[in-house]
């Protein structure tokens, strides 16, 4: 039994070395530019062209307008949040296992569906430019996410160390 403990605090291990190597890397530099670039492009958007072009909507589209501005700026500051507790943890600020406990607070949640087709097609094509940026960001976040904790789905990326301890859960006769 101490052999299988032994295996996943590995396999955790394994997880922290990998988010301790990824915020310092090129590639989280890149990520994190382009999501706070997406808040400010975002922000700009909102308190600019996107103020015309709402005034300009029919009642029942500026109603969705709304709702979908504000569902895009809450998507946008989770991923913020996410970032720049990344970032702290590549700067030194916080370990990583305090970005993990962070990251329970802050986590970036299964993706809102987006309007309806009809109603999309309706909204300005700024917002809906916005709002494909932000979902395709947070799905790459999450895909991260989910690797930097080791808790991917086997769907997205098969973990042998995770079936290795299935099947020594199952061989001892341990509940999984």
């Amino acid at each position: 039994m101490n052999d299988v403990l032994m295996l996943e605090r590995n396999a955790d291990e394994g997880a922290i070395s990998f988010a301790r190597g990824f915020v310092k890397s090129d590639a989280f530099m890149v990520l994190f530019r382009e999501g706070m670039g997406l808040v400010e492009q975002t922000a700009a958007y909102l308190d600019g062209d996107g103020r015309k072009d709402s005034a300009a909507l029919p009642r029942e589209v500026a109603l969705s307008y709304a709702t979908e501005s504000m569902r895009l700026t809450t998507r946008l500051m989770q991923i913020a949040s996410w970032l720049l507790v990344q970032r702290a943890v590549a700067e030194g600020e916080m370990t990583a296992e305090q970005a993990r406990a962070e990251n329970d607070k802050v986590r970036i949640p299964e993706p809102m569906l987006p309007p309806a087709q009809p109603d999309a097609v309706l909204l300005p094509q700024g917002l809906r430019d916005l709002m494909d940026h932000s979902f395709r960001l947070q799905g790459r976040i999450r895909h991260l996410e989910g690797q930097m904790s080791g808790k991917v789905a086997a769907t997205e990326q098969a973990n042998p160390v995770q079936d290795q301890l299935a099947s020594l859960k199952a061989r001892l006769g341990l509940a999984l």
